[in-house]
C-alpha cells in the first residue's frame, strides 16, 4: 500500500477551529438548554446586500443564455481584473497582474507551491493557522516541538511591541506571511512601520505575503490598507485579498493575489510568470457567478454597501471592546477590525475560553491557538447579529464573579 505524505503527519492534530466547535458540542450535550452565541469563529453573518445580490442573481441568469455563457477563467474575468487594480491600486497593475481565487485561504495554501519544501518561513506571533500549517504541509515546517514549528520564525507580536515584530529577527532569502488588519489581534500596521517592514525585506531578499483581507475595515485614513502603497513593495511583496468579509462573501468564495511583474526569483525568473502556469494547472478559476457579484460589488453602489457592512461589523466590535473594558480587562483592535484580542494574564487561553463558555454561554477563541504569544489572551468575532452581540456583551458582565 502506498505510504502517508510525511508532512500530513507533522502537523499538528486538531485544527484550531474545528476543536472549538468539538468543545461546544460537547457543553450543550451537557447543557441542552443553553442558549449558546457565538464571538469566535470568523463567518459573516448578515444577508448579501441587494446591489450586490442583484450582481450574482443577474450572474447566474447570463449564464443561462447563449450570449452570456462563458467556461473556465483560469486567471479571472479580464473585466474584473481591470476593475480590482483600478478600485484598490489606481490602476498601478496591468491585468495580467490580478489573479482571481476562489478565496484567500486557498491562495496562501497554493502559494507555497511557488517556493517548495526548502523555503525559510516566518510568522507573526500570533497569526492565522493557515499560514503555519500550510507551510507544515508544503514540507517547510518541519516538526512539532511542542510549542511551534522547528523550521517556522516566530516573530512575536505583543503589547510591548505595538503588535508589529523585531525586523531583526526576518530570516534572510525567505517567506514572511504578515497580516493587516491582524488577524487575530486587531492591530493595524502604521505607514512608518510597513516602509521598514518593505526596506528589511528588500536588503534581505525576503518575500513578503501580505494578507490584506480585512483592509476595508480600516477607518483611519493615515493606515494604509495595501503593502503597494509603500514605494518598493513591487520588489518584495505579494498581496491576497478577499471579497469575504466586506462584502458577505464567504460561502460564495471569491477573493485575488496580485504578483507584480517586478517580482524575482534570486536567479531572475519570473515570479508572476510562475503563478501564471500555476493557476492554470492545478485551478480552473472562480465561480463566474461569484466574479459578477464581485463585479457588483466594485461599481458605486456596491462599495457603498460594502462600506454599510463593515460599518455594521465594526459597530459590534465597538460594543464588545467597551463591555470588557468596562470590565477593566485590556483589549487591542475593533477600531480598525472586526477583531478585539483581550487579556487574561496570566492565565491559560483555554481555560479562560471555558470560563466565557461556562459563566457566559459565549463561544469565543483561545488566543494560544494563534501561536505561542497569544496564550493568555482570547479573541473576540465581531461577525454576529447585533441583538446577539448585544446580549453577549451583556452577560459577559459574569466574568466579574
Amino acid at each position: 500500500m502506498i505510504t502517508r505524505n510525511p508532512c500530513i503527519a507533522n502537523i499538528k492534530a486538531g485544527y484550531l477551529f474545528p476543536e472549538i466547535a468539538r468543545r461546544r458540542r460537547e457543553f450543550t450535550t451537557a447543557h441542552p438548554d443553553a442558549k449558546i452565541i457565538s464571538l469566535g469563529v470568523g463567518n459573516t453573518t448578515e444577508p448579501i446586500l441587494p446591489h450586490i445580490g442583484w450582481g450574482l442573481v443577474e450572474g447566474a441568469r447570463q449564464l443561462a443564455t447563449p450570449e452570456g455563457y462563458s467556461g473556465y477563467q483560469d486567471e479571472g474575468l479580464l473585466s474584473l481584473r481591470k476593475r480590482i487594480s483600478r478600485v484598490f491600486y489606481k490602476e498601478d497593475f496591468d491585468a495580467d497582474e490580478v489573479f482571481i481565487s476562489d478565496g484567500a485561504k486557498c491562495d496562501i495554501g497554493r502559494l507555497q507551491l511557488l517556493f517548495g519544501a526548502g523555503a525559510k518561513v516566518a510568522v507573526q506571533d500570533p497569526s492565522y493557522p493557515v499560514y503555519v500549517d500550510g507551510s507544515v504541509l508544503s514540507g517547510a515546517a518541519g516538526r512539532w516541538n511542542g510549542t511551534g514549528y522547528a523550521g517556522i520564525t516566530y516573530l512575536p507580536c505583543t503589547a510591548e511591541n505595538n503588535y508589529f515584530p523585531d525586523l531583526a529577527a526576518l530570516p534572510e532569502h525567505g517567506l514572511l506571511y504578515f497580516c493587516s488588519p491582524n488577524n487575530p489581534t486587531g492591530a493595524v500596521a502604521t505607514r512608518g512601520q510597513l516602509e521598514a517592514l518593505v526596506k528589511g525585506a528588500n536588503a534581505k531578499g525576503l518575500v513578503i505575503i501580505f494578507d490584506a483581507a480585512y483592509s476595508e475595515y480600516i477607518r483611519d485614513p493615515a493606515l494604509p490598507k495595501s503593502i503597494f502603497e509603500i514605494e518598493g513593495a513591487k520588489t518584495c511583496a505579494i498581496e491576497v485579498n478577499s471579497f469575504s468579509k466586506p462584502a458577505g462573501f464567504t460561502g460564495v468564495r471569491l477573493g485575488w493575489t496580485v504578483v507584480p511583474k517586478d517580482l524575482k526569483y534570486a536567479g531572475g525568473e519570473s515570479v508572476n510568470a510562475d503563478w501564471a502556469r500555476i493557476c492554470g494547472t492545478i485551478f480552473n478559476g472562480a465561480s463566474n457567478i461569484a466574479q459578477a457579484g464581485g463585479l457588483a460589488a466594485l461599481d458605486d453602489e456596491g462599495l457603498l454597501e460594502i462600506r454599510q457592512l463593515c460599518d455594521f461589523y465594526l459597530g459590534n466590535a465597538k460594543l464588545i471592546r467597551t463591555a470588557l473594558c468596562d470590565l477593566g480587562i485590556a483589549c487591542v483592535g475593533g477600531e480598525n477590525s472586526p477583531y478585539v484580542w483581550a487579556r487574561f494574564p496570566g492565565r491559560d487561553s483555554w481555560d479562560v475560553f471555558a470560563e466565557i463558555l461556562e459563566k457566559c454561554h459565549v463561544v469565543t477563541t483561545p488566543g494560544s491557538g494563534f501561536g505561542p504569544a497569544g496564550q493568555s489572551f482570547i479573541r473576540f468575532s465581531a461577525f454576529g447579529h447585533r441583538l446577539d452581540v448585544e446580549e453577549a456583551c451583556k452577560r459577559l458582565a459574569s466574568l466579574k464573579s
